[in-house]
């Protein structure tokens, strides 16, 4: 699936997360859509004493930005499923948020929904 079948604010993500993975040069990109619109966008973190995945950190932004809840969200990567944020998307937003979880080239390779 391609972008192009994606509405024009999931599109949005899409472009986020992957400018935030490719600025770093991180495996994963993320972004996420509040309840408001607002979006918010990241990437892995690896230090020796601090390791987040992007969808855990665009998700914290969120948070600390006085988020109260997730439209949808974006992963970008080679391996996009595997991203632990999920849970904390599930926390925000509860387990019916959409997720696509897309190439690095964007395409989208599936769709799910947070809790699944």
């Amino acid at each position: 699936m391609t972008t192009e079948s994606l509405s024009e604010e999931d599109a949005k993500l899409v472009t986020l997360a992957r400018g935030a993975r490719g600025r770093v040069g991180a495996a994963r990109g993320a972004a996420v859509r509040d309840e408001t619109g607002r979006t918010y966008s990241a990437a892995d973190v690896s230090l020796p004493s601090l390791e987040i995945s992007a969808l855990q950190l665009a998700v914290a932004q969120a948070v600390a930005a006085g988020a109260r809840g997730a439209e949808a969200a974006v992963v970008v990567g080679d391996d996009p499923v595997d991203d632990p944020g999920r849970a904390a998307l599930v926390d925000l937003g509860g387990a019916e948020v959409t997720v696509h979880l897309c190439a690095p080239d964007g395409t989208v390779v599936s769709t799910l929904a947070a809790g699944a």
